[in-house]
């Protein structure tokens, strides 16, 4: 039987949601108010989207939001690819290593991204792929946190139905296709959404590798508008940051029950 909630610790939750909460309220606030009203929280306060237009016109947001979802798109379709074909290697296969090359993988896990940009920088560099989309979606085309996942995944379909097939005549690539990449459908949504907004609000590697509007992603082109010798202010800052966190929120809306249920079943196995 469920252990019925604490008052405690409901009261907490909500507390912690409401702390979560409020940096996003204000900015939603801000952003469609005048900013006469920016930091004041009137109910008599005039609505409009007067922000938005004001900091799509004052910035080239529309090549920023083309940069970013070619990078996405770049980055969780290399991802797809590498990760389902490693982890059903690590699932369905036995070869000498494989364990100590999935004790690697997880390894990296271990191992934040930031440690190894001056490593990343010097091989971009000397690819001549600086100041391109490929060269802030190349450090993640693999991701060892997409192999374990899909790992967890295959392992728990039954390997009847990969007999099954093998009985019709199906190859290994036609049976990954065929059997676990359909079983495994929530998971891979999960998955991109989490990749999708990892590279959609990474900023560090970005800002080193781009250097011009014609690659620049959203989180760099935000920064750069937001800073204080452009002398923009809070109400437009805040529509502009609204206009670039809006597609990440309503994907999770969209797609919260996937994305739960399927870290929740990806367990240890």
């Amino acid at each position: 039987m469920n252990r019925p909630t604490h008052p405690l610790e409901a009261i907490g939750a909500w507390f912690l949601a409401l702390i979560w909460l409020a940096p996003l309220a204000y900015a939603f606030w801000s952003a469609l108010h005048p900013a006469a009203y920016a930091t004041s929280f009137s109910l008599s306060a005039p609505w409009t989207l007067e922000n938005f237009a004001r900091a799509w016109n004052q910035a080239p947001f529309g090549r920023y939001y083309v940069n970013t979802v070619l990078l996405v798109c770049m980055v969780l379709a290399g991802q797809l690819v590498l990760c389902t074909l490693a982890a059903y290697a690590f699932a369905r296969f036995s070869f000498r290593g494989s364990t100590i090359a999935f004790a690697l993988v997880l390894l990296q896990l271990m191992i934040m991204p930031d440690v190894l940009i001056v490593e990343n920088y010097r091989v971009v560099s000397g690819l001549g792929l600086l100041d391109t989309i490929p060269a802030i979606a190349l450090p993640y085309m693999a991701s060892a946190f997409g192999i374990f996942l899909l790992r967890q995944t295959f392992k728990s379909v039954p390997v009847e139905l990969t007999d099954a097939a093998r009985v019709e005549g199906a190859g290994p690539l036609t049976i990954l296709w065929r059997v676990y990449v359909p079983l495994a459908r929530p998971t891979y949504i999960a998955f991109a959404l989490v990749s999708v907004s990892y590279h959609w609000n990474n900023f560090l590697w970005p800002l080193i590798v781009t250097n011009s509007v014609g690659s620049r992603p959203l989180t760099v082109g935000l920064a750069v508008f937001g800073a204080p010798e452009t002398g923009v202010d809070w109400s437009i800052i805040n529509a502009a940051t609204v206009m670039t966190m809006a597609p990440l929120l309503a994907a999770f809306l969209l797609f919260q029950r996937q994305f739960m249920q399927s870290f929740m079943r990806a367990g240890i196995r």
